[in-house]
Order: C-alpha cells, then structure tokens, then sequence
C-alpha cells in the first residue's frame, strides 16, 4: 500500500495536536493529478479535487479545512472558522487557537511549515518558498503566534517534504539576490560540480530562519519532492518535463475538538 502520508515524531508527541504531511497518494485523481491532488486552482476534475480533501479532513479527525490563496506574500492570517472559497485570503501562513479546524498549506516542492505551542494551544501552518522565506513569512508567522500566546522557547516546528538541495540548481541572479541580503547567506549555496551552477538549500534556509526567530524545537522531514516521482508532487519536474500542470500535496495541522 502507498504511503498516505508522513509524520514528525516531535509533533506526534503533542496530545492535543493532528498534523499530516499528506503525499501524492491515497487519492482518486488521475494522470498527471494522480491521485491525491488537493489543488483547487490545478486544472484538475474539481469533484476529485473536493473528494481527496475530504478524505484528507477525515483522516485528520477535524471538523473543516481552510487554506489561503498563496502568492509567496508575507501574510499571515488568524483563523476564527472556516470561510468560503470566495473569501479565501491571500497570504502564505495562518495562525489559530481554534479547535476542529485544519489549517493546509498545498506544496509541489516549496517547503510547508507546521508549528505547534502544544501548551499555549497555538497552532500554524506556513508556506516558505524561496521568495517567502526569504522577505519574512516565518518570521510574521511565529509573531502571530505569539500574539496569541505561544512561547517560542517551547513551540515545535517541522518543515515537510520540499525539493532537496540535490534538486534545487539555481541561476547567479538567485544566488546574488540572497548574497546581497546577508553574506552569511552564501552557506546555503553549492557546487556538486566545478563549472555547475549553484545548488540552494531551502530546508536549511528555512530550518535557520525558524531558528533565529527563537524556536527551539525545529526539525526538517528530509524527502526530497522533485527526485520521489512516486510519492510527490513536484513543480520542478513538471517544469523539466514539460506537463500542462502539476498537482500539489496538502500539508495540515489542527487542534483535536474539544
């Protein structure tokens, strides 16, 4: 059987607290969706799109799910309940202490962030692509949570499946747009070849910008998106394959109702 999902051991220690890496797996969409596409902006059938998110809520034992309109912003929301598609926010995070409410984040091989104050009772989901984590989403994520109580020094964070540094070869605009932000930043930045372009590691990236927000507990899952065909959705490959579209896994987190 193929594997649904993957979890984090620190996260699943957590009593009051349902997450889920969802994979490409378990679904009921086909081609190049196959088979768990969660997507409502792909090109996909939208009835298979709302069966597969269905199944994923249920999985998680949550009453909803929301998701926001990501456009590799800085803005983060705060989830009072669920809101209708048409009112979907655009921002890249969301943050809650709502109980029953699955807060997702859709990735094709950008690095989706689930965060937990177990005892605060402070949740969040967020997308950090390279643009994203780069100008700030996870450093207004953990502010938001902190407004609504949580303690950096106790709250766990976990970076999904994202497209590995293997994978990730970049052109010398992308490299100098980081090199100029800090110098310190060239560490993310190889050669697995001499005369090769740059290599960029977006999990340690974000691992370390969670890290300089004061988080003490931050820990990255380590598949690589583009490389495992059979478990992933990746954007990279579509691109390097020339597909029409691509689907994009479900990342969630949610507190259990109370």
């Amino acid at each position: 059987m193929s594997e649904i999902a993957v979890h984090a051991a620190t996260l699943e220690n957590l009593t009051t607290v349902r997450h889920a890496f969802f994979t490409r797996n378990g679904g009921i969409s086909s081609g190049i969706y196959e088979s768990n596409n969660c997507a409502s902006s792909s090109y996909d059938d939208p009835s298979h799109i709302s069966k597969n998110r269905a199944a994923c809520i249920e999985y998680l034992g949550m009453k909803a799910l929301v998701g926001v309109n990501q456009q590799h912003t800085t803005n983060v929301v705060e989830v009072e309940g669920p809101w209708d598609y048409s009112d979907t926010p655009v921002a890249d995070a969301m943050v809650t202490r709502q109980h029953g409410i699955a807060l997702g984040i859709l990735t094709a091989d950008c690095a989706p962030v689930l965060i937990a104050d177990g005892e605060a009772g402070v949740i969040a989901a967020a997308h950090a692509g390279w643009r994203g984590a780069h100008d700030g989403i996870l450093e207004n994520t953990v502010d938001a949570m902190i407004h609504l109580g949580a303690n950096p020094t106790r709250t766990i964070a976990v970076i999904g499946p994202c497209i590995a540094q293997v994978s990730y070869e970049v052109g010398p605009e992308f490299a100098t747009r980081f090199k100029e932000t800090d110098t310190n930043f060239t560490r993310y930045f190889i050669k697995l070849k001499d005369g090769d372009r740059a290599h960029f590691d977006l999990a340690a990236f974000t691992a370390d910008k969670l890290k300089s927000c004061g988080i003490k507990y931050v820990s990255a899952q380590g598949d690589d998106t583009c490389a495992n065909e059979h478990k992933y959705f990746s954007y990279r490959r579509s691109i390097l394959r020339r597909e029409s579209d691509y689907g994009r896994q479900l990342s969630a987190i949610g507190l259990l109702a109370l």
